[in-house]
């Protein structure tokens, strides 16, 4: 039978940051053996930690099979909770040690999440790390991986194609999908209309490729060099755009099955750091945005 002392200390387990910080190894390392290697510690030290916080909150938070791990739902939820209470332990420990963190951090944002999720990522980190100056660069992927490759930029949030072996932390994944205006038409029998960015660009390929595989023939309605381009062109009902689901603006609609359009297939949002940055401030803004992850805009 267990004392009111194990009670408590089992309940408490959840708020513990060395436990949290092994869940959230696996969740992001999608393995026991990844997370111990990347915290130093032994697998069954690992199990003995994931085991622990299950007990804690009475759900199975992972399976495992002989290939990978999955989180559950509950695991899902449990990793979001992670992040935020180890964002704020760190934000204590920085407050109340009066050595609040400072420095200026080079940070590049994919377009279309700094028009939609940024802001109130921004703003969490603010509240977080008030000391810290913001550089910020808004771009597409590929130029932001430049710059961070040729030392100009400190971390960069950016899209990759699911699985893609770029490097970098994964943060959330994304179906990618067609959108369009509400009353927009397209013949089925006709040249889809294409609202794309300017090469080199993962929207762009990805609905070219997918055309092209399905045989439906397509024409570029609309070139622009940015996500305000591509919005504005969509709104004016110029034709059919790839975006991120989960970033959809709330004036347009998914209009994949609408028109019988091709899956796109999925993206990865992931953090990009250069070795050579401060680690203070890139560690502080990697924990605010992993906190926050990417959420359906509403």
């Amino acid at each position: 039978m267990s004392s009111p002392t194990d009670t408590v200390e089992e309940a408490l387990a959840v708020y513990d940051p060395a436990l949290l910080t092994t869940f959230l190894a696996v969740a992001e390392t999608r393995s026991f053996t990844g997370a111990g290697l990347r915290l130093g510690i032994s697998q069954p030290t690992v199990s003995q930690h994931v085991g622990r916080l299950e007990k804690s909150v009475g759900r199975l938070l992972v399976t495992r099979d002989t290939r990978e791990v999955r989180l559950t739902d509950a695991g899902d939820a449990m990793a979001g909770f992670a992040r935020t209470i180890l964002a704020a332990h760190a934000a204590a420990e920085s407050y109340f040690s009066g050595s609040a963190m400072r420095g200026r951090l080079r940070f590049g944002a994919a377009d279309d999440l700094a028009i939609t999720q940024l802001p109130r990522i921004l703003r969490h980190f603010r509240q977080l790390y008030p000391q810290i100056d913001l550089e910020l660069t808004v771009n597409q992927s590929a130029p932001l991986r430049r710059r961070l490759a040729s030392g100009h930029l400190d971390l960069i949030f950016v899209k990759q194609t699911a699985g893609e072996a770029a490097g970098g932390t994964r943060v959330a994944g994304d179906a990618m999908v067609w959108i369009g205006q509400e009353k927009l038409v397209v013949e089925r029998d006709g040249p889809v209309p294409l609202i794309v960015y300017q090469a080199p660009s993962i929207s762009r390929q990805l609905a070219i490729d997918a055309l092209e595989a399905a045989g439906r023939t397509w024409r570029i309605t609309c070139n622009t060099r940015d996500v305000n381009g591509v919005l504005a062109a969509v709104r004016a009902g110029m034709g059919v755009a790839v975006f991120p689901f989960s970033l959809i603006p709330t004036d347009l609609v998914k209009v994949s099955t609408r028109f019988e359009l091709p899956d796109l297939g999925d993206v990865d949002y992931v953090l990009v750091a250069n070795p050579a940055a401060p680690r203070e401030p890139v560690d502080a803004l990697t924990s605010a945005i992993m906190s926050r992850g990417v959420s359906r805009m509403v």
